[in-house]
């Protein structure tokens, strides 16, 4: 997938990587595991192509530098890609399954424990 096209930002693994290395902490760890789960549901090979157009649109929004609160904003700069993260996983909630789980939780740790 190409980063960008004219003014909208489109999801690509680089970027979203770039993205969790860069503001990890600062995000916190809740949206870092919310992005990583959607992000792993993602690469199921079972999950169905509506969804993986819910996650990454979703995962697109958290990498965006365009927010409706940016991100560089103090305590609050976060909240709207959890939101939109976490909405993204409530509809994608049946592709989110242990192995997933899993696989966020240790990826997740190894930034913050």
């Amino acid at each position: 997938m190409t980063q960008e096209t004219n003014d909208s930002i489109e999801y690509s693994d680089e970027s979203f990587w770039q993205k969790v290395k860069l503001f990890a902490k600062k995000a916190g760890r809740e949206v870092i595991d919310n992005a990583l789960c959607l992000y792993y549901a993602a690469k199921r090979p079972d999950t169905p192509k509506w969804a993986k157009t819910v996650i990454f649109g979703a995962l697109a929004y958290f990498i965006s530098p365009i927010d409706a609160i940016p991100d560089l904003t103090p305590i609050m700069g976060f909240s709207d890609d959890l939101g939109a993260l976490a909405a993204a996983l409530a509809m994608v909630s049946m592709y989110v399954d242990d192995n997933v789980k899993n696989q966020a939780a240790e990826k997740t740790a190894a930034w913050f424990d």
